[in-house]
């Protein structure tokens, strides 16, 4: 009974080392899901897909320059083929989203070998490029953010705070693509999204991965080595609580 008993409580530790790993690396901005499908793939370059019989099965990155017809005209003649806003307001110390703005222009991707057409509409979240981030009062916000955070001040109650996300690719960047390459109907490899979304950065690889690690690196790192305890921890206990019970 007592075996038995301490194997629950190890069930239990591991559960509640999981959930607070969890809460650690939310609150740091890590993203560490999306550091593993970026760091597991090969790097492939993309002559290489244009002139094998036998496409990859499985994801691939892709690094080349982008070749796009019709941008997304910022003005001041900047032009991109991802734009991804978020405006949001703190109400009783939560962020709630205000808006949430996508857009994007299908481009190829080149390098002197050649080139392959990518839609990143289909692109995960975040985008893995440095944000620009706007903090300050509400009252700062204009149309048409003005009027929903006036609606949103009338149900929720008071608004503290208001910021803004922005991420964005532009033209000009170096673009790191992570994707799985097929043929179109054709006979032409192309990139397409593999499963959970095109992963995009205009960073080198390690900068990449240092921005999916969050603001908190050593929290963060901590926090990985507490799931990786609390699967041990679910695992031994787990089992010993069913062999004590049989």
């Amino acid at each position: 009974m007592t075996l038995g008993f301490a194997f629950a409580a190890m069930v239990v530790a591991g559960v509640v080392l999981t959930i607070s790993s969890l809460l650690v690396l939310r609150a740091g901005g890590a993203h560490p899901a999306a550091a593993r499908r970026l760091a597991g793939p090969r790097e492939v370059k993309v002559g290489r897909l244009l002139d094998t019989d036998t496409l990859p099965e499985r994801p691939v990155r892709v690094v080349g320059r982008i070749r796009c017809r019709d941008p997304l005209e910022m003005g001041d003649g900047e032009r991109l083929v991802a734009f991804h806003r978020d405006v949001e307001v703190r109400i009783d110390g939560a962020w709630r989203t205000v808006e949430r703005l996508r857009e994007s222009r299908s481009f190829d991707l080149w390098d002197h070998d050649g080139s392959l057409s990518a839609d990143p509409s289909n692109a995960a979240e975040p985008l893995i490029v440095i944000p620009k981030v706007w903090r300050g009062d509400a009252s700062e916000l204009e149309e048409p953010h003005a009027s929903s955070v006036a609606r949103l001040a009338e149900r929720r109650g008071p608004i503290t705070e208001a910021r803004a996300i922005t991420r964005s690719i532009n033209v000009t960047d170096r673009l790191l693509l992570l994707a799985r390459a097929e043929r179109d109907g054709s006979g032409r490899p192309r990139l397409v999204p593999p499963d959970g979304g095109f992963l995009m950065t205009n960073l080198e690889l390690d900068d990449a991965m240092r921005l999916l690690g969050g603001r908190h690196h050593r929290l963060a790192s901590a926090a990985i080595i507490g799931l990786a305890v609390s699967v041990a921890l679910l695992c031994v206990g787990g089992i010993g609580a069913l062999l004590t019970a049989v």
